[in-house]
């Protein structure tokens, strides 16, 4: 991997700066001044929405002008780019795209053919632009193994703690070899996810910049939150209720099934489940249905699907949970809760610590901890002055420290660094 760019906020004169070139990309044509912005391919796996195409989402939204947007599946991350006015192709192969996190040698080999036709129609692509931005592990993957036939810079934005309790050994191996060979830059997510690319790579985790995902702090202030009844009311949730939201797919590490043990501790209290299965993992959402029926709180958890409409969902709680089980690479759903003006409650471990500060802006536990999770959520039911004390410091350091504005800032300087 090249040298990566300085971590540094933008200058003031690149605050202000346009994508103003309205035409086709092309890496022929030179750019007329140092604030010019380079045409970038941006490359997805998922046509679903996830934490990492929720961050791709706003970058490729801002640079619509001079940009395109590869998926590698399809589904409704697409029209959600679409409806930006950013171009998108999708470029899909069944049998590479069931390749899981921990797949074997065997299963590798088989996909072959169609991952190396994926490679070449992804460095077609590429060619017709300055820059290749892959923002998943699998189009890190698929991107970079093509850079002898496209031969253009390569940022690879890593949203992932790169570990074995994450991935299999295969998969890190391949992560290894071309982020060191085929890779120009690399940006993260957190702190956590910097430290595991430097154990996986053995590049030092402070040369690679920590770039945090945006929250538009906006969208929750056009929810008026302050009839909570009437809010609650329109989503078809409980009025009167004391409501602990936990936000986020279906998935046994994001730890919902913690949650439902703390709140078989606590009897006076709701908890609305807000996301759906992914990736096969319905039978964890039916064992979730179980799991309430047999402790006998069913009657008090809410399975609201997944749901568009976050910010209004997230003002419609009294608290909002995080229950991972394992080390979360960034933990956008905190900052939203946070956005939201919400005391938040959540797992330490990985990035989240980055976050949180316990106490002063939210409240940590243990992870897997159900019952310090039922111990917070109960201290902050009985004392609402401390729960809206962590509230508006949270919301302020939302604000602060990870609006989109300076997440917009501080990429776009990665991918013109990247150009050069």
């Amino acid at each position: 991997m090249r040298p990566t760019l300085d971590a540094s906020p933008l200058a003031a004169s690149l605050v202000q700066s346009t994508l103003t070139d309205p035409g086709t990309p092309s890496a022929t044509t030179p750019a007329t001044h140092a604030a010019a912005m380079p045409s970038v391919l941006f490359v997805d796996q998922s046509g679903q929405l996830g934490g990492a195409e929720f961050a791709l989402l706003q970058l490729a939204g801002h640079c619509t002008a001079r940009s395109e947007v590869v998926l590698l599946a399809d589904g409704p991350f697409r029209a959600r780019l679409e409806a930006l006015g950013a171009r998108v192709q999708v470029i899909s192969d069944a049998r590479v795209s069931g390749v899981m996190r921990q797949a074997s040698m065997l299963n590798c080999l088989r996909v072959v053919p169609g991952l190396f036709r994926q490679v070449r129609a992804i460095a077609a692509r590429a060619r017709q632009f300055d820059v290749l931005f892959l923002n998943t592990q699998k189009a890190l993957v698929l991107g970079a193994l093509g850079k002898p036939l496209h031969r253009r810079p390569v940022i690879w934005y890593q949203h992932d703690i790169l570990t074995r309790e994450h991935f299999g050994r295969i998969q890190l191996s391949i992560v290894k070899w071309l982020v060191r060979l085929a890779v120009d830059h690399v940006v993260v997510n957190s702190q956590a996810s910097a430290r595991s690319l430097a154990a996986l790579t053995g590049i030092d985790a402070d040369s690679v910049p920590v770039i945090y995902n945006g929250i538009d702090a906006r969208a929750f202030d056009r929810v008026d939150g302050r009839d909570v009844a009437a809010l609650r009311a329109r989503l078809g949730l409980p009025r009167d209720a004391w409501l602990a939201g936990l936000f986020g797919r279906l998935a046994p590490w994001k730890g919902q099934h913690v949650a439902l043990d703390a709140l078989a501790r606590l009897p006076d209290v709701h908890l609305v489940l807000v996301g759906a299965p992914l990736f096969g993992e319905d039978a964890y959402a039916q064992r979730l249905h179980e799991q309430a029926a047999a402790l006998g709180i069913a009657d008090r958890v809410h399975f609201a699907g997944f749901q568009d409409d976050v910010p209004a969902w997230m003002k419609a709680m009294d608290v909002i949970l995080h229950t991972s089980t394992e080390p979360e690479p960034f933990g956008r759903v905190i900052v939203e809760g946070m956005a939201a003006a919400r005391p938040v409650i959540a797992a330490a471990a990985g990035g989240v610590t980055e976050i949180v500060r316990h106490r002063r802006n939210g409240w940590l536990v243990k992870p897997g901890d159900a019952s310090a999770l039922a111990d917070a959520i109960g201290t902050l039911r009985a004392d609402p002055e401390l729960a809206a004390q962590l509230a508006t410091q949270a919301l302020s350091d939302a604000r602060s420290e990870f609006s989109v504005e300076r997440y917009l800032q501080r990429m776009t300087q990665a991918i013109r660094q990247a150009a050069r």
